[in-house]
């Protein structure tokens, strides 16, 4: 099995500083809990808030990172997985390949099927859900970006084609027989579009849309 390390990729120093945070955070976690762990749009899910609206006594630890592509998570399996021994992860990461310039769904797919496969290995008894990907507004006028801004962000971070990697990793869930789940129900306008009033610039949530999700996840927490 391929194994990446950070100078590899070229991991930037604020990612690097986020990963030693949780690896020291790691040392006082209560092992056999739930973990969320992805790129900024799982790091900015804010579920210990919103969870005291559900009435359970979860523990839920959140190890995204803001940035990450799928094989700087592979860089980071222990200080973001492993070393919390999770009994549930639900796992969102991807994105920022599908908004990436040289972005080719089956470098995306190579890369999570190590993630998965290592999870299978070294945590088999662990329940795992993959996430489907959130939609996109591209059409919505958002006062932080401009136009140009806009046009690089949404080139090939569309509705179009995260609809075709959702297709996809569902396949590859299911190849790990873990559960592919599509929590995007409510937060999809009647043109397909990721709803303006939850989102802040076309791609992050702001709260309101991750209640809704939070709606969408609550039977497999």
């Amino acid at each position: 099995m391929q194994k990446y390390d950070s100078e590899e990729i070229a991991m930037d120093p604020q990612k690097k500083e986020k990963l030693k945070r949780y690896k020291l955070l790691n040392q006082s976690v209560i092992k056999g809990e739930i973990l969320f762990v992805g790129s900024s749009l799982m790091e900015q899910f804010p579920i210990n808030e919103l969870q005291q609206t559900l009435g359970k006594n979860m523990i839920i630890y959140n190890r995204g990172v803001g940035g990450f592509v799928t094989k700087e998570l592979l860089a980071s399996m222990d200080e973001c997985i492993f070393e919390l021994e999770p009994a549930k992860i639900f796992i969102n990461i991807g994105t920022n390949d599908i908004g990436s310039p040289d972005y080719k769904k089956e470098n995306l797919l190579i890369n999570y099927d190590k993630i998965l496969g290592q999870i299978k290995k070294k945590l088999p008894n662990c329940k795992v859900y993959v996430m489907a990907y959130y939609p996109v507004n591209a059409q919505a006028n958002f006062p932080s970006i401009d136009q140009q801004q806009k046009n690089e962000m949404f080139k090939t971070r569309n509705n179009s084609s995260i609809q075709e990697a959702n297709i996809a990793i569902k396949d590859l869930a299911h190849h790990y027989n873990y559960e592919f789940i599509n929590v995007n129900d409510g937060l999809i306008d009647g043109a397909g579009n990721l709803k303006e009033d939850y989102t802040v610039e076309g791609i992050h949530l702001w709260p309101n849309a991750y209640a809704v999700i939070l709606e969408n996840l609550k039977q497999y927490l």
